[in-house]
């Protein structure tokens, strides 16, 4: 007869694991995610995506209030330069981005909790590679010195209410 080893369920806390949020460009970088996924390659779980029209429209303040709500690391991905649908895009959001490190720095977050790639639409394996390399790195910084311990990434519905915030704020 066989016998089966059926393993202990754990009764200690779940590991840590890290919260991501994508800030990805319409155009490229979303595309680029969306490729990854229908070629099925495998890449961390661990980050939710937000579609912008172009990685030039995020704002320090969506960085920060992704942070606020729970992330312990926000990238922000664009198309690469010369690729960009709105001509300038993504020289815009170099721009946001060095505001954006440089507020990060003066409040004493990590630096490595914040990221900017170029992928284009055809980069699902590069989309991976970094999704799997930024989450590596946040992991090794641990929980976002930001957020509450336990505390869970905010609902879908306060998502709406951010949805609609950006919406307000391009007015």
């Amino acid at each position: 007869m066989t016998s089966v080893t059926v393993p202990k369920a754990s009764t200690g806390p779940s590991p840590w694991e890290p919260r991501i949020v994508v800030f990805a460009c319409n155009w490229c970088s979303y595309a680029g995610a969306d490729t990854a996924g229908v070629s099925r390659i495998q890449h961390q779980p661990n980050f939710r995506m937000i579609r912008v029209m172009c990685s030039g429209r995020i704002q320090p303040g969506f960085v920060f209030r992704a942070f606020e709500k729970g992330a312990d690391g926000v990238l922000v991905s664009g198309c690469h330069f010369g690729d960009c649908h709105y001509i300038f895009g993504n020289e815009r959001a170099v721009e946001q981005f060095e505001k954006t490190m440089n507020v990060v720095k003066l409040l004493g977050i990590d630096d490595g909790r914040l990221r900017l790639e170029w992928i284009s639409a055809a980069e699902g394996v590069r989309f991976a590679q970094v999704i799997d390399e930024f989450t590596e790195q946040v992991r090794a910084l641990g929980p976002s010195p930001l957020v509450e311990p336990e505390k869970p990434m905010e609902s879908p519905s306060s998502v709406d209410q951010d949805k609609e915030m950006l919406r307000c704020s391009s007015s």
